[in-house]
């Protein structure tokens, strides 16, 4: 047994000593003198991200710069190469105009996002059930998201026009006291726009929604079975947190919509009745072409992207934090 030992000890340690000589000579191969060797990109990848590249720095970053330096200047119908400071920016936050707009797509924003995400999850889950005609509901649901905001708006104010739409056929078919006149009432018209626009987009969210769904483990449905849990607590519980990369990806998507809102506001009220649906987007336009204050309408322009990176770089930080910890 002690001969055996002997005899198998060296062996062990000789095929050690092979393996670890082999992979420093990898090592030193792979190297050359010793050092990790350098990824190189072929010349034909760097002339394709030239373009790409140029489209970058003065398409968004170079238009970004100028729009900053024309809020610090007092701009009228053309550029002006004076300076006069946050003057801009003062005039902007005493404009109630400006004050009722952030309040407004405050509001809408709040609304909008909340209701595409509840109503996209209802929707993935309800096609995730395995139904049948999967592919006509999945079209028909993300069907509008194929649609202009413009022709959404249009086809939303015939639907909610008093004298034409659904309150005029309500009245037809003998409900006289019915009403469905939001879209002329001052505290409702924000509420048609999130009808219409969560109408729009709710579709764009059960796609992604259904994406996450499609990808959780069957194996969990079959152990919940088991343990008899409910399958709403399943969904609660376990899935919905799983399905926060998708999640995320919705919410980016919706909160830059909510900021680009223009669209369907000028195809429904116009802004109106009075200012009762005005948007920052419709205030900058209007100052931008319509008064001829490109100062101003650029310092609001300013006001919001800075706006859109306070809300969103924390969001990806905390995306890229928690990305790092689950590799770790």
């Amino acid at each position: 047994m002690g001969a055996l030992k002997s005899h198998a000890l060296p062996d062990v340690a000789n095929e050690a000593g092979r393996s670890g000589s082999g992979a420093g000579a990898r090592t030193v191969g792979a190297s050359g003198r010793g050092r990790p060797l350098r990824k190189r990109w072929p010349i034909a990848a760097w002339i394709a991200l030239v373009p790409m590249a140029l489209t970058v720095v003065f398409a968004y970053l170079g238009t970004m710069v100028w729009t900053a330096r024309v809020s610090l200047s007092n701009s009228r119908t053309f550029p002006s190469n004076d300076f006069v400071g946050f003057t801009q920016y003062v005039r902007l936050f005493h404009n109630d105009r400006w004050l009722v707009s952030l309040q407004h797509i405050v509001l809408y924003g709040a609304c909008f996002i909340v209701a595409c995400i509840v109503i996209g999850m209802l929707l993935a889950i309800f096609i995730d059930q395995r139904v049948a005609a999967e592919g006509v509901l999945r079209t028909v649901f993300l069907y509008p998201y194929a649609m202009s905001f413009v022709a959404t708006g249009l086809v939303w104010q015939w639907v909610l026009n008093p004298s034409l739409g659904a309150q005029a056929v309500l009245h037809k078919i003998g409900f006289e006291h019915a009403r469905f006149d939001w879209i002329v009432d001052q505290d409702r018209v924000v509420y048609t726009i999130v009808i219409a626009t969560v109408w729009q987009a709710s579709g764009l969210v059960m796609a992604l929604m259904l994406a996450g769904l499609r990808g959780v483990d069957d194996e969990i449905w079959k152990a919940a079975r088991l343990d008899g849990i409910p399958r709403w607590r399943v969904y609660l519980s376990i899935v919905v947190p799983m399905l926060g990369p998708s999640l995320s990806t919705a919410f980016v998507l919706l909160f830059v919509m909510v900021v680009k809102l223009y669209d369907a506001v000028v195809a429904m009220t116009q802004g109106g009745p009075g200012t009762a649906s005005e948007v920052p987007a419709k205030f900058i336009m209007d100052y931008l072409f319509g008064r001829a204050n490109i100062g101003l309408a650029s310092a609001a322009s300013v006001v919001m992207l800075l706006t859109v990176l306070a809300i969103l770089a924390p969001f990806f930080y905390a995306r890229s934090r928690a990305a790092a910890r689950k590799d770790v």
